[in-house]
């Protein structure tokens, strides 16, 4: 690729616009994770670097997004007791992140179907809502989906207006902040701006961030005890999944946008370094960022140099931001988060509804409900699994109407001559089982009673292989299984047609033990002749 002055410039242009959106939702992002402004902060340059420099997809912009902040708040209060065990949990998700990538399984993640990652997203969206809701009514946030509701009636009765006032301009600024003023003020740095200023201009009693360190961070050394890491295996694990789906989502936004094409491994390893790095520093975890890729996109940025300018611009804020950040009332942040997660929440699928399958619909309301009411580990956990059955059964479906059984009338199979009078017109001594495209575990408990009657009710049976493309262990045995149905009803059997990755697969499972090489044959007619001596014998 050729690098022009004119890459350069939109390059530049890219990563200020895309620092400035950033700042204010690093800020509220690492707040909402329960490891403070600064590690949203640290998060977004920490990821935000690494992931640039040697991620796979050139226009991203990477750093704190919904998602990650409240995974992170899930690890924070129910799988971490100390700081030092909840950045551990990071750094072990950027591990496996690279581990993904080096394995090259970074194209299968975005195979979870779009009905667990709407009910996902769209969970993560009303959780980030409903516990902002206490922040911006003057009060301390609650840990979880469920507290926040059920403190929610007491302290309707003392509301702090100060913070109502402050976060409802911050919330209403975002909202109906005017298009042709977007693309030189974004709406998220508007509303900070709003809300800093009628806090400034109303003085009152609206909680503050406090005091908040400046300069570089310190090394967070994790904790490399035996038994917290196999604690831990889950949580990082779920939290390696969600950065990776969020983060590949993402790349493909910006490929429609740019029209290229992002490296899915490369880009798990630069995002799993990343999350090492911000774990070490404490910084909380990242992953593809929409709204900073999207500006970042339109702003002009196509390369690397955008997103590497836009963490060394937050990293020159950290220096020397500290005092600054202390002043801001938590309301302007619970009104930038409550826009933020009402984004998330997935109208284009919600908005139809009505029209979605009912297995799905089921699908994505189960994932929505776990992930809003429960945990979401459970809920991407039970989700997946959820989904991969309902892929099997669907699957079963596909590849049972693939099987072919019929018989073959003796006048028209076994005679060369229509006239030969000792053919019976109404007997079909043998059988076709024909297994056609390919067959996996989802159709292999149902493959033995779909042709297990037709194979006893014949004296010989053709198994044809000529259209079998792929089968699995599970189908394999199956075929064993009926082998030894036509053995214990004294069915003779021909293998017809068995070549290529099936045969081998096959022959190396030994499934046609004992079976005499007569018994293969290549055509249909070789397999009438074999038949033909078979029944005279």
């Amino acid at each position: 690729m050729n690098y022009s002055l004119r890459n350069l410039r939109g390059d530049l242009f890219g990563g200020i616009t895309a620092s400035v959106v950033a700042l204010p939702l690093a800020l509220a992002f690492g707040v909402a994770s329960g490891l403070g402004p600064m590690a949203g902060l640290y998060g977004a340059i920490s990821v935000g670097f690494f992931a640039a420099v040697f991620g796979g997809t050139r226009s991203q912009i990477s750093g704190p997004t919904g998602p990650m902040a409240i995974a992170m708040a899930v690890i924070v209060s129910s799988h971490a007791e100390t700081l030092a065990e909840a950045l551990t949990i990071v750094v072990m998700s950027g591990v496996m992140q690279i581990l993904f990538g080096a394995l090259r399984i970074g194209r299968f993640i975005t195979y979870t179907p779009y009905s667990v990652i709407s009910g996902f997203m769209s969970g993560i969206g009303v959780i980030i809502i409903v516990v902002q809701i206490l922040p911006f009514l003057g009060h301390p946030v609650a840990s979880s989906v469920l507290s926040s509701l059920m403190a929610l009636p007491e302290l309707m009765g003392r509301i702090n207006f100060d913070a109502l006032l402050i976060g409802t301009v911050s919330l209403l600024t975002g909202i109906f902040w005017p298009k042709p003023l977007r693309k030189a003020l974004p709406p998220t740095l508007a509303a900070m701006i709003a809300g800093i200023v009628v806090a400034l201009l109303w003085p009152g009693g609206a909680p503050i961030i406090g005091e908040v360190p400046t300069g570089l961070p310190s090394l967070q050394w994790p904790v490399l005890s035996l038994a917290f890491l196999t604690k831990a295996l889950q949580p990082a694990l779920i939290l390696a999944l969600v950065g990776s789906i969020d983060s590949l989502l993402t790349s493909l936004i910006a490929d429609s946008l740019t029209r290229g094409q992002h490296n899915a491994d490369r880009e798990l390893v630069g995002q799993g370094i990343g999350n090492v790095v911000s774990g070490l520093v404490g910084g909380m975890p990242g992953a593809g960022a929409p709204v900073g890729t999207v500006v970042n996109i339109r702003g002009g940025g196509r390369s690397r140099v955008s997103g590497i300018l836009c963490a060394s611009i937050l990293l020159a804020l950290v220096l020397g931001l500290g005092q600054y950040v202390e002043q801001v009332p938590h309301a302007v942040l619970a009104g930038i988060m409550i826009k933020v997660g009402w984004d998330i929440i997935d109208w284009r699928f919600l908005t139809r509804i009505h029209r979605v399958r009912p297995v799905y619909l089921l699908l994505a309301l189960m994932t929505l409900g776990l992930t809003v009411f429960v945990d979401l580990v459970i809920a991407v956990t039970i989700g997946l699994i959820a989904a991969g059955l309902v892929g099997s059964r669907h699957l079963e479906r596909l590849q049972l109407d693939n099987v072919v059984s019929l018989p073959f009338l003796d006048r028209s199979f076994l005679t060369t001559s229509p006239q030969d009078e000792q053919a019976d017109p109404f007997a079909a001594r043998v059988g076709l089982v024909a297994l056609r495209g390919q067959f996996s575990v989802a159709s292999s408990n149902k493959l033995v009673q779909t042709i297990g009657t037709d194979i006893r009710d014949h004296e010989v049976v053709v198994f044809d292989f000529s259209e079998t493309v792929y089968l699995d262990d599970s189908a394999a045995m199956v075929v064993d299984q009926m082998l030894d149905i036509a053995v214990d009803e004294n069915t003779e059997v021909i293998v017809m047609g068995l070549s290529g990755t099936v045969a081998d697969h096959l022959l190396a499972l030994d499934i046609f033990h004992g079976l005499p090489e007569d018994r293969f044959v290549v055509t249909l007619d070789e397999a009438k002749e074999r038949a033909q001596s078979l029944l005279e014998g």
